[in-house]
């Protein structure tokens, strides 16, 4: 009976010493994945603001501005990036 309750108990330390191993290296790994995770293809916020603002106050002086063909361009090429991946996905 000793016997048993010992073996027992090792496998109780055992569960216990993978469980606290396992956590740290699925935190670790969960870190390493994320880095190189795509981050958005869309500007930052502080990005956004200057385009907006500019915007803004080109159509309150009623003028086209240079970078606004180039901006929409590049938001075009973005979405059928996006759309081509999506159906490579797909298939």
């Amino acid at each position: 009976m000793t016997q048993q309750s010992h073996s027992w108990a090792y496998i109780l330390d055992k569960t216990f010493f993978e469980k606290d191993i396992c956590t740290p290296v699925f935190t670790a790994a969960l870190f390493t994945i994320a880095k190189t995770w795509k981050t958005p293809k869309y500007p930052p916020t502080d990005e956004w603001y200057i385009y907006t603002m500019e915007y803004y106050s080109a159509i309150k002086k009623n003028k086209r501005m240079p970078f606004e063909a180039t901006w929409m361009e590049l938001e075009t090429l973005i979405l059928s990036e996006v759309s081509q991946k999506d159906k490579e996905n797909s298939i």
